[in-house]
């Protein structure tokens, strides 16, 4: 279903939320929305891959409508299970049909939760796709912690973010050409400034490095990117 949650002018924004509508359109709101969405998804599956270990769990926090898992699925042991977690039961539910549509036959479970309350456990490859972003910044620090405590030795962290430039004549550059990206997929002005708006208060990136950082302070022994494009960046952080 195409995307028009913010197609029409509305009198007050409130705060971008994860319920039944947005769940509805989420799968063409990814595709439209972030730049190279579908070669990311393709790294993080091949980088899961690589981490994977037999008779151990890959999580997705915040997995949505469980594209990652579905991509994934034909690509490791059938001993390795899947947990996705996400605080929207529309989303759950929206996985919950496309993973029987894949006839995913290996264990998995899909929990509604928070990040901020996760527990992870025996994971190998842990997913934050565009999902600590919208974690309050205090809190992150022990999401992270929770997470690499949860992480087998050898394991890894993938982490996809929307982040800020230091520079700010680059920062307001590349989300100028973000914006253009949107508009190329058929997004209006009013759509982008309404979505823009939305979100203000419910999604804080961070500088690149302060990610970096944050995991390389909490439990991760080294962290590379893997993918950059302008104001969007991915992280392999490694146990």
């Amino acid at each position: 279903m195409k995307d028009e949650l913010f197609s029409d002018k509305r009198s007050a924004i409130g705060d971008f939320d994860f319920g039944r509508e947005t769940a509805l359109v989420f799968d063409d709101m990814l595709l439209r929305s972030v730049p190279h969405y579908a070669e990311t998804q393709r790294m993080i599956t091949e980088l899961s891959i690589d981490f994977a270990q037999p008779g151990t769990r890959v999580f997705d926090l915040g997995c949505s409508t469980a594209t990652t898992f579905v991509g994934l699925d034909p690509h490791l042991p059938k001993d390795v299970a899947f947990v996705g977690v996400d605080s929207s039961p529309d989303m759950l539910k929206k996985a919950e049909e496309k993973l029987a549509q894949a006839h995913v036959s290996r264990p998995y479970e899909l929990r509604c939760g928070v990040l901020e309350e996760v527990v992870v456990e025996d994971a190998s490859v842990v997913i934050l796709n565009l999902t600590l972003q919208f974690v309050r910044p205090i809190q992150r620090p022990e999401v992270i912690r929770r997470i690499a405590k949860g992480v087998v030795e050898g394991g890894c962290l993938i982490l996809v973010e929307k982040i800020l430039s230091p520079n700010s004549r680059l920062n307001r550059l590349f989300i100028d050409h973000y914006y253009d990206f949107k508009r190329r997929n058929g997004y209006s002005e009013l759509e982008i400034s309404q979505k823009r708006e939305a979100l203000e208060n419910v999604l804080v990136p961070f500088h690149g490095e302060e990610n970096r950082n944050l995991l390389l302070a909490n439990g991760f022994s080294y962290c590379e990117e893997f993918m950059r494009w302008y104001n969007f960046c991915g992280l392999v952080a490694l146990k």
